[in-house]
């Protein structure tokens, strides 16, 4: 039985076991039902007929099946086995409970394993150190920390399991400190913690980003000599990293005699975090084996840091390796879409992956879906996907909102506005950024005002500088430069460069020199190598004719080395990117490029001939024929 590796041997040896009639011995059937319930070789279905054939199976067996249903990701019918133990009246031992406690977990049903822990209680198990190990675990991974703590606090006797599970609890569910709090308890008792326990305290620290605490926790590991295994390794990689002390990280990375695909990727992603993409794409090609998370983390961090080109190139080179990618994996890259315009490839992914139903459409998902729709410029395509979305948070209602704000269409996003708060979310800042953006693109005044007040006087909001950037813009698109200049200097806070940028581009429409040249020294204070400041500050004094500011504006670009940064643009061509610059020659094909150019200049100009021409025969004759004679 030891050496069976396959069912096809295990069926012969159990022929043999039902030829010389050991198969109605209870041990030896006991441990071919175990080798078909737990091993990976095995088959769940072929357990369950021979246990049917059992008259009486012992507690071993009956817990056999409860685990192996669990471990073949079937923990219902691992209840139901519990359940005919406790409906038979079959003596239970610790393992029992804590394997039905596993099946709960798995299903999340806390209440069914409120229903186990009752019965541990009536069964005399409640004291049982196994027990009350798997109820911490089963609540801490079911997020009822309060009931964790509870039978925890009451536990006579705790083992290293017993805090870990606890410490690992809090940690888990984002309450860092807690955790750490249990940690220092465990230390003062007589408990000593193994590497579970300080890959979980380490995770505390990577939660909290506090370095000297991860220090601290360092060296505790190096003192008490606990076993440096690859997780625990891993664990301390990945806390220096997120903690931004990378050049620590690289020293016990380059420290380690082993590494897997979780080391190389905590790397990439410490390095693509930190914007040094070279570094991170260095580490990435020299990976022996990657997974999903191995190229998300590297496509992330391109288009993070506004390589969108990159990053989509290197999607493509992962479909080529077939990689099936993942919801994170779409999310980069459709953001990748967004800031370059490639609404072709955002709608193949969705087409692809979404309607074939290769990926579920998550919230999280489609909110990615309306922004890259919304971005690359088609709005009808975003508010479709979102009428749809079976699924959605208050991130989607905003991204529509903002969606519709941008694309200038304000009584929708204001309509939105409304429904969503009749769907009981609650709006946050994101949500007033785009109602305000919409009261500015619509020039809506009044409602801007009412919104604007309404944030604190009804949701609890302090406006923040983004608000009062959009209330400046909202003022100055309608004239009201001076209320605009008002609203800035009774800010509570210092203006950022989109308030001032506001107010300057309102000045520029409605040509107020002076308050634009006020404008234009503030954002030059806060940004002195922005070309466009220049730019339109010496526009808009050119358009007054005060040529003596122009030359000024002129000279402090000469003298701060500032060059203006040329417009640009890019296209994709059958999968390939063409970027151009204004007046730019140097694409190879640059010279056919120029020439159709020419060409619809030229047809554009002979439109307009014809169409006058046109105009001027109906005037003159109205004859059908002559009109139709002079537009060939």
């Amino acid at each position: 039985m030891e050496s069976c590796n396959s069912m096809s041997h295990l069926k012969q040896v159990q022929a043999h076991m039902m030829r010389i009639g050991l198969i109605f011995h209870l041990f030896p059937i006991s441990r071919i039902i175990s080798f078909c319930a737990l091993s990976d070789a095995g088959s769940i279905h072929h357990a369950n007929a021979l246990f049917t054939q059992i008259t009486v199976p012992n507690t071993y067996i009956w817990n056999t099946m409860i685990r192996g249903y669990s471990k073949n990701q079937n923990p219902v019918m691992g209840l139901s086995f519990f359940r005919k133990m406790v409906e038979e009246g079959v003596e239970m031992d610790s393992r029992s409970f804590v394997f039905a406690l596993k099946a709960c977990e798995m299903l999340g049903a806390v209440g069914v394993g409120g229903l186990v822990h009752g019965l541990v209680w009536k069964l005399g198990f409640a004291c049982d150190l196994l027990v009350e190990n798997g109820l911490v675990h089963f609540y801490d991974v079911c997020g009822c920390l309060s009931f964790a703590r509870h039978v925890f606090d009451e536990m006579s006797v705790r083992d290293v399991v017993s805090w870990t599970a606890m410490i690992n609890g809090y940690v888990k569910n984002s309450m860092a400190d807690e955790g750490l709090k249990v940690f220092y308890l465990m230390v003062s008792s007589s408990v000593e913690p193994n590497e579970v326990t300080m890959i979980a305290v380490l995770s505390a620290c990577s939660h909290k980003g506090d370095l000297n605490l991860g220090k601290s926790i360092h060296e505790y590991v190096e003192i008490k000599r606990v076993n440096y295994s690859l997780n625990l390794k891993n664990a301390m990689l990945d806390m220096y990293v997120k903690c931004g002390c990378l050049i620590t990280a690289r020293e016990i990375f380059e420290k380690m005699e082993t590494r897997d695909v979780f080391t190389w990727t905590t790397m990439i992603n410490g390095f693509a975090k930190n914007g040094e993409l070279d570094l991170a794409r260095k580490y990435f090609d020299e990976m022996p084996l990657r997974n999903v998370v191995s190229w998300n983390a590297m496509i992330a961090g391109y288009s993070q840091n506004n390589q969108p080109k990159e990053a989509l190139e290197l999607f493509h080179r992962m479909e080529k390796a077939r990689v099936v990618p993942i919801e994170s994996t779409l999310v980069c890259v459709l953001s990748a879409c967004s800031q370059l315009g490639c609404l072709d490839l955002g709608r193949w992914i969705h087409f692809y992956y979404v309607e074939q139903k290769r990926i579920r459409l998550s919230a999280i998902l489609g909110n990615a879906f309306i922004d890259m729709y919304a971005k690359c410029g088609s709005i009808n395509e975003a508010a479709h996907l979102f009428d749809e979305m079976q699924e959605r948070d208050l991130v989607s209602w905003n991204s529509m909102i903002v969606a519709c704000a941008s694309h200038g269409l304000a009584e929708k996003a204001l309509i939105l506005f409304e429904q969503m708060k009749n769907m009981k979310y609650k709006p946050d800042d994101i949500t007033f950024v785009g109602v305000l953006s919409a009261c500015s693109h619509g020039g809506l005044l009044t409602q801007g005002r009412e919104y604007f007040r309404n944030m604190e006087g009804t949701f609890g909001l302090k406006p923040k500088v983004e608000h009062y950037a959009c209330m400046v813009d909202l003022l100055g698109r309608i004239g009201l430069l001076k209320e605009a200049y008002e609203l800035i200097k009774e800010m509570p806070m210092q203006p950022d460069k989109a308030a001032w940028g506001a107010l300057l581009n309102a000045c520029r429409i409605y040509s107020n020199v002076e308050l634009g040249k006020l404008a234009a020294e503030k954002l030059l204070t806060l940004d002195p190598t922005d070309s466009g400041i220049y730019a339109i500050l010496a526009s808009l004094c050119a358009n007054k004719r005060e040529w003596g500011d122009v030359r000024t504006v002129r000279s402090m670009m000469r003298e701060r080395r500032i060059i203006k940064t040329p417009g640009r643009s890019s296209i994709e061509v059958e999968g390939e990117f063409h970027e151009f610059l204004a007046a730019d020659e140097s694409h190879l094909q640059s010279k056919g490029i120029y020439k159709v150019l020419n060409d619809i200049f030229y047809l554009s100009k002979l439109e307009d001939y014809a169409s006058d021409a046109t105009q001027s025969v109906h005037l003159h004759d109205g004859s059908l024929d002559v009109d139709c004679m002079v537009y060939t």
